[in-house]
């Protein structure tokens, strides 16, 4: 059964005026900081791309569920999107959000918990594109970006996998710097919905198979950007090879 949205939130018409931010402000106050219970069964994870079709700009987003704990790929979607927003640092749900939920609608399956490839909380106004699209299909969703959107100071990260440490604006814990692989840069972890930043960050460093990025995420970073055929047979984890890349 697909994820479809259970909310009908509005769509930024233009920049002026503050709508977009506005819009994130008033979803923000929807998410829900506390952990389901038990493990989840089936995982998703959303990344995207991008391509050129004549002078039109459109986004893939791919969409990998795996099975919990084994990470066996039970199914791989991709959906495409006319680009409709600018870049902007901050607003990108509303440039990414629309081809992520397309994918999540295309699903066979129905999955526990929702991994994004950006950020959650981690954010300025604490609502990015994993908070967003959690918010929007009310599932369990953990943000796992790549770099920081906020400048914030890290205190360096020991050069271990499994390494963590929390990021903090003031008083508030936004996020967690975990290193998932020794001699690599940390990703990034933060509350999309229905989850606590700690539960999020176990749950995301079980999900890590010795590269980068959560193995989920590694597949759907490599079905987004085309290497990687969408109608592949799927096999356990365990049988990717190493030597691929790892986004």
């Amino acid at each position: 059964m697909p994820l479809r949205q259970a909310l009908d939130a509005p769509w930024p018409r233009s920049l002026l005026g503050g709508e977009a931010e506005a819009i994130q402000r008033s979803l923000a106050v929807r998410i829900v900081e506390r952990d389901e219970p038990g493990d989840p069964r089936l995982v998703v994870a959303l990344d995207l791309g991008f391509r050129r079709i004549g002078a039109a700009e459109h986004a893939r987003a791919a969409a990998v569920v795996v099975s919990y704990p084994d990470l066996a790929v039970v199914e791989r979607q991709v959906a495409e999107e006319a680009v409709r927003f600018p870049y902007v640092p901050g607003l990108l749900a509303f440039r990414e959000a629309p081809a992520m939920l397309a994918a999540l609608a295309a699903l066979e399956t129905t999955p526990d918990l929702i991994l994004v490839d950006g950020q959650g909380r981690l954010h300025p106004r604490r609502f990015g594109i994993a908070c967003h699209v959690g918010v929007l299909v009310d599932r369990p969703t953990i943000g796992c970006a790549k770099s920081l959107l906020l400048r914030l100071e890290v205190p360096p990260l020991p050069d271990e996998p499994g390494a963590r440490l929390a990021v903090a604006q003031g008083d508030e814990r936004v996020g967690i710097a975990l290193r998932t692989r020794k001699g690599v840069r940390p990703v990034y972890i933060s509350v999309g919905h229905r989850v606590t930043l700690d539960r999020a960050a176990d749950l995301a460093w079980s999900l890590c198979r010795g590269h980068r990025l959560p193995e989920p995420q590694r597949q759907a970073h490599l079905l987004a950007s085309g290497r990687l055929d969408v109608l592949r047979p799927a096999r356990p984890a365990a049988e990717v090879p190493a030597s691929q890349p790892n986004g």
